[in-house]
């Protein structure tokens, strides 16, 4: 049903402070820019940076990742030893995570082989391998049963899940997380009114999916948005981004 994460939109108080970040840690090159927002093609994903000035509101403290390939993933731990990271294994795949100036919880995972990565334009920095998209969005919500729900009928499928069901793993176009309130791995938290976009294979198909939503749908960017309720808010866009 969803085919693509199109962009993931995240608050930031100041754009020059985050771009510093992104573009001096992270080696991302602006794809498009405001005096309000700057966007980052990733792989197949935008990364958008927003000051608070209407709504959707990007999300505020959103635990995210990045992948890179298992070769490059010693250059990214290197690149971040100044900023106190946390590493992290899951099997045969390594994870680092570091924050950025607003409070996310930014983490870089070793899991493509080189010659199945693709760089999408991304270069990273000091040797440090290229990003090569965004696999994996945490979000924060009230009841992970309910939410659960929603995201099945969106054609996500239940691949892990905590104790006492606080957290499901879903995955479909991307990985999402669903946490009731905790921290988790480096004392990450999912998102708040996390934004959100993706493709669909019939965006109005993709809407009555979901229903009921908290507000919406309606037209905008060339596609449908809705608002959850638990404050999140999802673009669905017929077959492109």
């Amino acid at each position: 049903m969803l085919t693509r994460l199109c962009r993931l939109a995240l608050e930031v108080k100041y754009v020059g402070s985050a771009r510093e970040f992104y573009e001096t840690r992270l080696g991302l090159v602006p794809a498009d820019e405001s005096d309000t927002e700057v966007a980052y093609d990733v792989g197949e994903t935008t990364l958008v940076l927003r000051r608070p000035t209407a709504v959707p509101r990007g999300g505020i403290h959103t635990h995210y990742a990045f992948s890179t390939t298992r070769e490059a993933y010693e250059g990214w731990v290197e690149r971040f030893s100044e900023l106190d990271p946390v590493e992290f294994s899951f099997g045969s795949s390594r994870s680092v995570y570091v924050y950025d100036p607003d409070g996310n919880c930014v983490e870089v995972g070793g899991t493509e082989s080189a010659d199945s990565a693709d760089a999408g334009g991304a270069v990273g920095p000091d040797g440090a391998g290229p990003l090569t998209g965004i696999f994996e969005v945490v979000l924060e919500v009230a009841d992970v049963d309910r939410a659960e729900e929603r995201y099945r009928a969106l054609g996500f499928e239940v691949v892990d899940e905590g104790a006492e069901r606080r957290r499901v793993r879903l995955s479909g176009p991307v990985d999402i997380e669903l946490w009731e309130p905790q921290l988790g791995i480096a004392d990450a938290r999912g998102g708040v009114h996390v934004d959100l976009t993706f493709a669909a294979a019939d965006a109005r198909e993709a809407v009555d999916a979901g229903a009921p939503w908290a507000d919406g749908p309606e037209d905008v960017d060339g596609g449908l948005r809705v608002r959850d309720a638990n404050g999140h808010v999802l673009t669905f866009r017929d077959g492109r981004c």
